[in-house]
């Protein structure tokens, strides 16, 4: 007679190391862009890294792109999530601060920027790009001043994405286009210069 408790067990064991497995590749992913940019990234390299074989990596994600997708996703889910303080000024400058460092001083950072730079010139990864990330981002963007109307902080008819844009479309240009410095002290400047501008 078959053992379904030693079979269920086998099959929980697998799972575990199949879930192992993929984050290694997600992990493996991250630090190798950030070693040797977009260009240098390969499948091979990553499987390399984290220890799995190239065709294991490929059963999960068809492309370089799809591993960096995924891996860059579940990133900002995580360090982006925001508790509401109760004030829009805290919350702001909380998203903010927390959204500058990430572009710019950690890997899911490197991981964005490539993955922007590589849709300006390749249309299917721009599509998955706005609608995985740009277009998440801002909706947690837009919900920070959808909480203040809420709360009677700002205007009810204050338009949510155009205040986010304001605020935090500088950021990103820094970020992607100029490569100016986002410092602690300019994102403490941008919140209080919005701030006043939409008290007034």
């Amino acid at each position: 007679m078959r053992d379904v408790t030693k079979t269920q067990r086998h099959h929980g064991n697998r799972h575990g190391r199949s879930e192992e497995a993929r984050q290694a590749v997600l992990e493996a992913a991250d630090d190798l862009l950030v070693e040797r940019g977009f260009a240098g990234f390969t499948i091979e390299g990553v499987a390399a890294r984290a220890g799995v074989a190239k065709q294991t990596i490929y059963r999960w994600w068809p492309s370089k792109v799809d591993i960096l997708m995924e891996a860059l996703v579940g990133d900002i889910r995580k360090y982006l999530a925001m508790a509401d303080t109760g004030t829009l000024a805290t919350d702001l400058r909380h998203y903010a601060e927390t959204l500058a460092v990430m572009l710019t001083r950690t890997d899911q950072g490197a991981v964005f920027r490539a993955l922007a730079g590589q849709a300006q010139h390749d249309p299917a990864t721009a599509a998955r790009f706005r609608a995985e990330c740009v277009d998440p981002l801002r909706a947690k963007e837009k919900s920070l001043f959808e909480r203040a109307a809420e709360r009677g902080e700002v205007a009810a008819d204050l338009d949510a994405e155009v205040a986010a844009d304001r605020l935090f479309g500088p950021l990103y240009y820094r970020v992607l286009v100029t490569g100016d410095d986002v410092s602690t002290e300019y994102v403490d400047a941008l919140v209080t210069d919005f701030l006043g501008s939409i008290s007034r």
